[in-house]
């Protein structure tokens, strides 16, 4: 029994500096795959994703357009971009699903040790505009904007402004033990 964690959860990260290599048709589909696989509630699947590669010039834009000013100087870099999308409601009953967000986020956690498996990287952004991307993307209303994922291969940090460069690391700090879990109850 091993006393550590998985060495691909320990390597994943999330660069910002992406290569012009593109991701193949395979290699895409595979991450969605992955993505579906992940549990959800009842096994609703809410998750949708609408992406478009760096060579679909004019679906490309559409997603970088969506983006705030900040994550565009970057993420139009990517090979892929990708907006995740909840189903609000459930299928079964048409109630709320308060979960939906949680379940993309499984399938999106997924997708990021998949692409790590192939050396391809994920940078997941809550940086975009939600009402642009649900006008330009056409989203049904029984669907909302979760969040965007540039998809690439690592690229070169020299390529990022400054202000980016001093951030492109593959160590980010992480908080420890005793400040995320709580025995019981999470009172002082």
């Amino acid at each position: 029994m091993s006393n550590s964690i998985l060495p691909i959860i320990e390597e994943r990260w999330s660069p910002r500096a992406f290569s012009s290599k593109s991701i193949s048709k395979e290699d895409l589909n595979l991450l969605f795959k992955a993505a579906g696989k992940a549990a959800s509630c009842f096994n609703e699947q809410p998750w949708r994703f609408v992406y478009a590669g760096k060579e679909d010039t004019e679906n490309f834009d559409r997603l970088v357009s969506c983006l705030t000013e900040f994550n565009q100087v970057w993420a139009k870099n990517a090979a892929v971009l990708v907006a995740t999308l909840a189903k609000k409601n459930f299928e079964q009953t048409g109630e709320p699903n308060k979960h939906s967000w949680h379940d993309v986020g499984l399938a999106m956690g997924n997708m990021s040790l998949q692409a790590m498996s192939m050396d391809i990287y994920l940078h997941h952004m809550a940086g975009y505009e939600s009402e642009k991307a649900i006008e330009k993307l056409d989203i049904p209303t029984d669907f909302e904007p979760v969040s965007f994922v540039a998809i690439g291969h690592l690229g070169d940090k020299e390529q990022l402004p400054n202000d980016l460069k001093e951030k492109e690391s593959p160590k980010s700090p992480r908080k420890d033990l005793d400040e995320i879990t709580f025995v019981g109850k999470m009172g002082k």
